[in-house]
């Protein structure tokens, strides 16, 4: 007989664990600050519980605090099959002269040519399957499609949230900060974010970086092998722009460090990083999938929400708090009765 195998975060498998769905938030807070906030100190390995509010006393003035200005737009679209059955289509990139790439369903029943009408004046028509399992389509609109997607378009909720979307979702499934429209999820780290709390970390010193990286497919994609190294990622766009890098390369020459709001800005700056411990303005497509031993070339500290099990996001968490102190955290705050995932509360480790 066997012996089990430890788990050692070496494993998808290992970032396993059972969440009660009464933990998964359905509704964001009344007030986007009133969030909790688990702190987790890496050096020592204690765990504190916090309120979001409480977020300026851990950053100390000088350092920079990294954000995703990418901004979700509506890209889920409801409609009919030729036989009258529904039909769900969600944009996730544009190719060019109206051709998108999208998740359909059901895919199966929806091959080359078939159309899906969302309106009288809106329909998809599907062209090829891609070679990653999404499908290119053709949005056919009177008018302008960009218009006809906002007009007809259903905010993404994800859809471990059990419910339609509403018009509080079009502003709260959103950060004060977007700016671009590009993505099918919310960076969710940047939710709880206000004005007041950004103006106040400004006062205190401390220096805003944006960069962008436009959620796709890759959010929506579960892992379905046990080694990770087997796991391809899909790839996301991003953009680190000059001001920027010459921002994080002062700050870094200073001594300071570098806070990543979310795990999309710490995967656009790994992306960006060099080898030194600097960063180049680019932007391109990447594919990074940060999971441990990965250590981080740019990033010291990460704010970010509580994630899927066994999914890519816990394991980047794993790589910048230790797996460990991971699980550790994950079970204290389920047993605190934290919310989880997109209008869930968040977890800051330093």
């Amino acid at each position: 007989m066997s012996t089990p195998r430890t788990a050692d975060g070496t494993r998808v498998s290992d970032y396993d664990f059972a969440l009660p769905d009464s933990r998964i938030a359905q509704q964001p807070m009344a007030n986007r600050d009133g969030s909790r906030l688990l702190v987790i100190h890496r050096a020592s390995g204690t765990i504190e519980h916090r309120q979001f509010l409480d977020i300026a006393e851990f950053i100390p003035a000088g350092d920079a605090l990294v954000v995703n200005t990418t901004k979700v737009f509506r890209a889920r679209l409801l409609g009919t099959r030729p036989s009258g059955a529904p039909a769900e289509v969600l944009l996730l990139r544009a190719l060019g002269e109206d051709v998108w790439e999208a998740m359909v369903q059901p895919g199966a029943k929806l091959q080359a040519g078939k159309l899906v009408t969302i309106a009288d004046d809106f329909s998809i028509e599907m062209l090829d399957v891609s070679d990653r399992g999404t499908k290119f389509v053709k949005l056919h609109a009177t008018g302008n499609t960009a218009d006809a997607i906002e007009r007809y378009g259903h905010v993404p909720l994800p859809p471990y949230m059990t419910r339609s979307d509403t018009s509080d979702d079009a502003q709260r499934y959103q950060t004060v900060y977007a700016q671009q429209a590009g993505s099918v999820a919310a960076p969710t780290a940047g939710l709880h974010f206000t004005p007041e709390i950004l103006t106040a970390l400004e006062a205190k010193g401390i220096r805003r970086a944006d960069v962008l990286l436009h959620v796709g497919a890759g959010t929506f994609r579960p892992i379905s092998v046990d080694d990770p190294r087997e796991h391809v990622m899909h790839e996301e766009w991003f953009q680190v722009p000059d001001a920027t890098a010459e921002t994080l390369n002062r700050v870094k020459a200073a001594g300071r460090d570098v806070w990543a709001v979310g795990t999309t800005s710490m995967r656009t700056l790994e992306s960006a990083a060099l080898p030194d411990g600097t960063i180049r303005a680019m932007e391109g497509e990447t594919g990074i999938f940060i999971y441990p031993p990965y250590q981080p070339r740019l990033v010291d500290h990460l704010l970010t929400n509580f994630h899927l099990p066994k999914s890519t996001l816990v394991m980047l968490v794993a790589a910048v708090a230790g797996y460990e102190l991971t699980m550790r955290a994950y079970r204290e705050a389920i047993a605190a009765e934290y919310r989880f995932y997109s209008y869930g509360d968040a977890m800051l480790i330093i």
